[in-house]
C-alpha cells in the first residue's frame, strides 16, 4: 500500500510575515473606526434605517398605484408616491382632529375620576374571599400614585414629543428619497457580492420584502377593525371611555394573546364599576370578536405572509422598546420578519431526506 506524499508548507518569510500583521492590524484599527462612527451616529443611521424600512414596506402600495388603469393611462412612480403621501396626510388630518382629541379627552377624565373610583373598586374587592390577605389597601394606594404619574406624564412630556418634529420630518423625506432612489442604492448593495451569491441574497431579501410588507399591513388592518369595532361596541354598552379603550384594544393587539387579555381585563373592570351586565357584555363582545378574528379574519388577511410566532413579535417587541422607545417599536416586527428570513435561509439546516 502506498503512502500518500506528504505536503510541506512553505514557511512564510519574514517580509509576508510582517505584510500580513500589518494588514491585520489595518483591519482592526478600521473595524474600531467604524464601530466608534456607528456609536457616534447611533440617532441618525436609526432615522435612515427606519425611513428604509417604511419605503419597503410602503412599496408596494405604490407599486399597486402605478398599475392602475385611468383610461388607458398609468400613474408614474412620483405620482403614485404623491397619491400615498396625499392619503397619509389626510389620515392623519382625520386622527389628529376627530381621533386624538376624545382619547385625550377620556385620558383627563380618567385620571381625574380615579381618586373617587379607586375606593369603590377596593369596597367591591375586599368582598372577595382571602382579597384581605395579599393587602388590597396598600396596592391600591400604589395603583393610585401610578396612575396618577401616568396620566402627568402623558401631559408633561408632549412638549418633548413635539421636539422630535424635525427628527419625523427628516424620516418622511428619507422614506420618499427611498422610494423613488431605492432601487440604484440597492444594486449598488448587491454589487458588492459575488454573482452567485448575489442571486441567492436578491431572492431572500426579496422574500423577506414580501413577509414584512405583507405581516405589518395585515396586523394593522386588524388591529384597525380591533378598535372601531371595540369603540362602537363599548359605546353603545355606556362603558366609560370607551374611546381610549377601544384604542388601546386595537393597539395592544399588536401584542399576541397577552395584548389581548390585558385590554380586555381593563375594559371589564371598568365596565363592572358601572354595573355587571356592562361587564358581561365586554366579555360575551370580545368572545365572539376573537372567534370571529381566528376563523374569518386572520385566514383571510394574513393567508399571504409567512407567520411570525407569537413569542417572536413579543420578543421583538421587548427589544426593540428598551433599544429605541417607541421608534424600536414600530419596526420591532418587520426587523424581526428579516431577520427570520435571513436565519431561514442562511443558518437553518434541513434535513434533505425530511
Amino acid at each position: 500500500m502506498a503512502l500518500a506524499p506528504i505536503t510541506v508548507q512553505p514557511t512564510p518569510s519574514p517580509e509576508q510575515t510582517r505584510t500580513n500583521a500589518r494588514a491585520n492590524i489595518i483591519f482592526a484599527v478600521g473595524v474600531f473606526l467604524l464601530l466608534a462612527l456607528a456609536w457616534k451616529l447611533s440617532k441618525e443611521l436609526e432615522i435612515i434605517y427606519v425611513s428604509a424600512l417604511f419605503a419597503v414596506v410602503l412599496m408596494p402600495i405604490v407599486v399597486k398605484i402605478t398599475k392602475l388603469n385611468i383610461r388607458g393611462w398609468h400613474p408614474s412612480r412620483p405620482v403614485a408616491i404623491v397619491a400615498l403621501i396625499a392619503a397619509v396626510a389626510l389620515a392623519l388630518t382625520l386622527f389628529f382632529t376627530i381621533g386624538l382629541p376624545p382619547v385625550l379627552r377620556d385620558i383627563k377624565s380618567f385620571s381625574d375620576d380615579l381618586p373617587q373610583k379607586l375606593p369603590l373598586i377596593v369596597a367591591k374587592i375586599k368582598k372577595v374571599p382571602m382579597a384581605d390577605k395579599i393587602g388590597i389597601d396598600s396596592i391600591a394606594a400604589r395603583a393610585e400614585n401610578a396612575a396618577a404619574a401616568t396620566a402627568s406624564y402623558l401631559f408633561s412630556s408632549l412638549p418633548l414629543w413635539l421636539s422630535h418634529v424635525f427628527d419625523l420630518l427628516t424620516a418622511a423625506f428619507l422614506c420618499i428619497y427611498f422610494m423613488l432612489e431605492g432601487e440604484h442604492a440597492y444594486e449598488f448593495f448587491l454589487s458588492l457580492f459575488s454573482f452567485d451569491s448575489r442571486r441567492r441574497l436578491d431572492a431572500t431579501l426579496k422574500k423577506a420584502e414580501l413577509k414584512m410588507s405583507k405581516w405589518l399591513l395585515g396586523q394593522g388592518l386588524l388591529m384597525l377593525i380591533l378598535g372601531i369595532c371595540s369603540v362602537i361596541v363599548f359605546g353603545i354598552l355606556h362603558v366609560r371611555y370607551f374611546v381610549l379603550l377601544g384604542v388601546l384594544m386595537g393597539i395592544l393587539n399588536i401584542i399576541p394573546i397577552a395584548g389581548g387579555v390585558i385590554t380586555i381585563i381593563l375594559a371589564a373592570g371598568v365596565a363592572a364599576l358601572d354595573s355587571w351586565p356592562k361587564m358581561f357584555g365586554v366579555l360575551i363582545f370580545y368572545a365572539i370578536y376573537i372567534n370571529i378574528e381566528n376563523a374569518v379574519l386572520t385566514p383571510r388577511i394574513m393567508k399571504s405572509s409567512v407567520d411570525l410566532m407569537g413569542l417572536t413579535v413579543l420578543v421583538a417587541l421587548l427589544i426593540g422598546t428598551a433599544l429605541a422607545g417607541i421608534v424600536g417599536a414600530l419596526v420591532a416586527v418587520p426587523t424581526a420578519a428579516l431577520i427570520t428570513v435571513l436565519l431561514d435561509e442562511y443558518a437553518v439546516q434541513r434535513d434533505s431526506h425530511a
